[in-house]
């Protein structure tokens, strides 16, 4: 912040004559390194400081005539240079930052912990027990739902989420046919590829995948989205007018991203499928071979089992993303913790139920 340039900068120094100080030339950053320690010395008992001779001044420079003046009087500065004077008094009489204080005690820690999740705990089922409200409200009374909303979020979360969810799928495929075929060489056992690979996909990785897709690209959309809206007070400004955020904000997410998830794995699988028969085809296997097969060894309950568990993906990952937007903070940092918690939290959830299920569907026999 540089004022009181004039086009010959002059050499900056300074005289001393008694009590008195005269500093002369361009007082800047780039000028007065050499200049310090020794107009410090030559301050020290000084009375007045004249300024009169200063040609190009900044904050740099003022602090060094602030810190070598001490309390001599300055005078005979020009306008700009008065002007950098007095930001830099206020910006040195300004209160300093308090100190941090003493971190808490181990044990103190670990309650102040526990209490912070249990405030989580309890706001996060405030927030599941509202959603659940709300959604059977919507089931008596329809018109409450913003279906534009809901078709909007099916876009923005099924049909722009297409072209992703082909290449991974294709390259799962791919991938699958390919290393399974390896160990399988040795038993004689390639003609089963098809059917690891189609199970595996159909049961598994195909609504995994497809979560974690939509956990990458919608979660992480609606808590970005959900948090903005927090940081500048627009969700505040919807209560304060008797509005629902929950209503108008998140239902249309939650609806839109459960009924988009079991399109997107079904995506996935169809296309890990085409991967693989391209392997099978490379490999000297008819299509018919693989087609049979599939036939063989897919069933109506897995693909359903699948689809199914894709639909509760989505709500879940939906639900966290619109959370974690909703309790966003106030400060810079706030929209992307509250996406990297939306992102996170849906994969780690998604890989929770995922072995909640596996387990569910080994006992009842699927």
């Amino acid at each position: 912040m540089k004022q009181g340039m004039t086009e010959a900068s002059e050499k900056p120094g300074f005289e001393r004559q008694g009590d008195r100080l005269a500093l002369r030339g361009e007082l800047t950053t780039s000028r007065v390194g050499e200049l310090w320690n020794p107009l410090l010395k030559a301050g020290r008992g000084a009375s007045v400081v004249d300024l009169s001779g200063v040609s190009g001044l900044d904050t740099t420079g003022a602090a060094m005539v602030l810190d070598a003046a001490g309390e001599a009087r300055l005078e005979g500065a020009s306008e700009a240079v008065e002007a950098v004077l007095k930001r830099a008094r206020d910006a040195l009489a300004a209160p300093r930052p308090a100190k941090a204080g003493p971190g808490l005690p181990f044990v103190a820690a670990i309650g102040h912990w526990g209490v912070g999740r249990l405030k989580a705990l309890r706001a996060g089922t405030a927030f599941l027990g509202e959603s659940v409200v709300l959604s059977l409200a919507v089931l008596l009374h329809p018109r409450r739902l913003r279906f534009a909303d809901v078709l909007r979020h099916l876009d923005e979360a099924g049909l722009r989420a297409f072209p992703l969810t082909l290449l991974l799928g294709t390259l799962i495929g791919v991938i699958l046919a390919f290393q399974s075929s390896i160990p399988m060489r040795q038993f004689g056992a390639e003609i089963f590829v098809p059917a690891l690979v189609g199970v595996s996909t159909v049961r598994e990785l195909g609504p995994l995948i497809a979560a974690i897709i939509l956990s990458g690209r919608t979660g992480s959309a609606y808590a970005a989205e959900l948090g903005t809206m927090t940081v500048n007070e627009e969700v505040d400004a919807l209560r304060i007018m008797g509005v629902d955020p929950v209503a108008m904000l998140v239902l249309p997410r939650l609806i839109a991203a459960m009924l988009v998830m079991p399109v997107l794995a079904l995506v996935m699988n169809l296309s890990a499928m085409v991967g693989m028969g391209v392997v099978m085809g490379s490999l000297g296997f008819p299509a018919a071979l693989v087609i049979n097969q599939l036939q063989q060894w897919l069933t109506l309950g897995a693909l359903a089992g699948g689809l199914g568990k894709a639909a509760i993906f989505g709500l879940v990952i939906a639900g966290i993303g619109c959370r974690a937007g909703l309790s966003a903070g106030r400060g810079p940092r706030a929209v992307g913790d509250a996406a990297t918690a939306a992102v996170v939290g849906g994969i780690v959830s998604t890989v929770l139920l995922d072995g909640l299920f596996a387990v569910l569907f080994f006992r009842l026999g699927w």
